[in-house]
């Protein structure tokens, strides 16, 4: 079942991301809009779009969100591989995506923290070497 239903989802999504579903939702809202003289603007009329655009919206959802857990879920597998590959990253950071949103703003906050003093850093020895090559060429 679990299969079949990741299938579906995924065939679906691709889908409905394609510019043919759009054309296909454009075409039969433009048919509902024809007919509605031929049913005169009926409370029936108007519950047939209303009713059929609920249904697509609750299944799409579903399928959608479905693709998309599968997405992150394998992008973070790729990310886990990055890290255990690269040899000066950080392997605590694998599976951090389990944290809560406060644990991962407080990381988020550190590394930004981090990267800040690591630019510092970078300039003060850029800044450093503008000095030492200014005074070389005086010296001359």
């Amino acid at each position: 079942m679990d299969h079949f239903f990741t299938r579906v989802a995924s065939r679906m999504s691709t889908w409905a991301g394609q510019p043919s579903a759009f054309i296909f939702a454009s075409a039969v809202i433009i048919v509902w809009l024809v007919s509605g003289p031929i049913f005169n603007w009926s409370d029936t009329w108007q519950l047939i779009i209303n009713t059929g655009t609920t249904i697509v919206t609750f299944i799409m959802v579903f399928l959608i969100q479905n693709a998309q857990n599968r997405d992150a879920s394998a992008m973070q597998v790729k990310l886990d591989e990055l890290i255990r590959a690269v040899e000066a990253a950080r392997n605590e950071y694998i599976g951090i995506e389990h944290l809560t949103d406060t644990e991962i703003g407080a990381l988020r906050d550190i590394m930004e923290e981090e990267g800040n003093e690591a630019d510092r850093i970078v300039r003060d020895i850029r800044k450093q070497r503008a000095h030492l090559l200014q005074r070389l060429i005086e010296r001359r």
